[in-house]
């Protein structure tokens, strides 16, 4: 019996590709980056905390993260990915989803969509944009460009005052409230994506759900709190403002 040879040489996609752009593994690619993305934001937070310590104490945290030169690049490239990834696959699943239900339905039932479900796509496209506007302000210091310059002495040594820098960041009414209305937007975001990631993993049922959506939406206010009490500290209550001259 004679085989064509062509006939034993594997055609088309790979298991991993076909398993990668099935609907569930889209899910869970989405899933997983967004609880890598959350766990970035809690532990930005908690870095960003160190401006209550007072200014030694936040540019020692960034001198210690500046000095980690190639593996900060190496991290931040990573959550380069990670936020690519989730974008991409988000909107592959939301063109899943259309294609499955070209009609809108003609009444919506309150209980399964929230206004949280609802607005995902735009929260975070709007989100994107702030996360570039804060990148550029703080990271890249092309807002305003006298953060370039703002040096200070830290153990003997000549090391850029962050601390400085976010006081007068956030010295500005225009920036703040942009920061507020950025940061609302990412909670709005966070309460229906974080409660999503366990349903997608199927960690949930209908028996805990509303549990896990409370728990979500505590986390997301909670963050918004903390993030937005530092541009708030500043703006109003002046924190700052004597040791950033």
């Amino acid at each position: 019996m004679i085989t064509s040879s062509s006939s034993s040489v594997r055609t088309g996609p790979c298991p991993a590709q076909l398993w990668i752009f099935s609907s569930i593994g889209k899910k869970t690619i989405v899933s997983l980056t967004g609880i890598a993305l959350v766990l970035f934001v809690i532990g930005h937070l908690l870095g960003n905390f160190t401006i209550y310590l007072g200014p030694d104490a936040m540019n020692l945290y960034a001198e210690k993260l500046h000095s980690l030169g190639p593996i900060l690049w190496a991290i931040r490239l990573a959550l380069l990915a990670t936020v690519v990834l989730h974008i991409y696959f988000t909107m592959l699943l939301w063109k899943e989803n259309k294609a499955a239900r070209p009609q809108k339905y003609i009444a919506s039932d309150p209980i399964k969509t929230t206004v949280f479900a609802r607005t995902m796509r735009l929260s975070g496209l709007i989100v994107l944009s702030f996360v570039i506007f804060h990148l550029a302000h703080f990271t890249v210091r092309v807002v305003d460009p006298s953060f370039q310059n703002m040096e200070t002495q830290l153990d003997g040594r000549q090391v850029h005052d962050v601390y400085a820098m976010v006081v007068k960041g956030f010295s500005s009414a225009p920036v703040v409230l942009g920061y507020v209305i950025g940061l609302f937007l990412l909670t709005f975001h966070l309460s229906h994506g974080i409660s999503s990631l366990f349903q997608t993993l199927g960690i949930t049922n209908s028996h805990i759900r509303h549990t896990y959506e409370l728990a979500a939406r505590v986390l997301a206010w909670a963050l918004f709190a903390g993030y937005t009490s530092i541009p708030i500290a500043v703006f109003v209550f002046g924190l700052g403002k004597g040791a950033a001259q």
